[in-house]
């Protein structure tokens, strides 16, 4: 099925808002066991998990096409944004946020991280993790 760019990003943006809330919640129950930067990345591992299962069936209509490739490109694609979101996350931590305290710095800085990465997430998946 081909969508609409515009309405394709749209429910990129859907999709990825729910995924981002699993991602930016569960880093919260991850810090009570792991150091900042570990929570970061398992929680970035739940909400891949909901982005792959959302953008999949309904941002990239590929449900029909084969599983693996699609995982296997998703991660690189994520992989890549996981870089920025941990930078992002870390400088603003450490380097621009350490007024407002710890646990105020870490959660204003991984939800800028979280945000970073939109634009080159899309155009990542859309050109190679759900491509024809």
């Amino acid at each position: 099925m081909m969508a609409m760019p515009g309405a394709q990003f749209l429910r990129f943006l859907l999709a990825g808002g729910v995924a981002a809330a699993a991602n930016y919640g569960s880093r919260f129950v991850f810090s009570a066991w792991l150091p900042y930067a570990a929570a970061i990345a398992c929680a970035y591992g739940v909400g891949m998990i909901v982005a792959f299962a959302l953008m999949r069936r309904y941002v990239f209509f590929a449900s029909g096409r084969p599983l693996a490739p699609q995982v296997a490109r998703f991660a690189v694609v994520n992989a890549l944004a996981l870089l920025q979101t941990l930078v992002v996350s870390l400088l603003l931590e450490r380097w621009l946020l350490p007024l407002a305290g710890p646990q105020q710095a870490q959660a204003l800085a991984h939800l800028a991280g979280v945000a970073v990465p939109v634009f080159t997430s899309f155009l990542g998946h859309r050109h190679a993790t759900f491509r024809s």
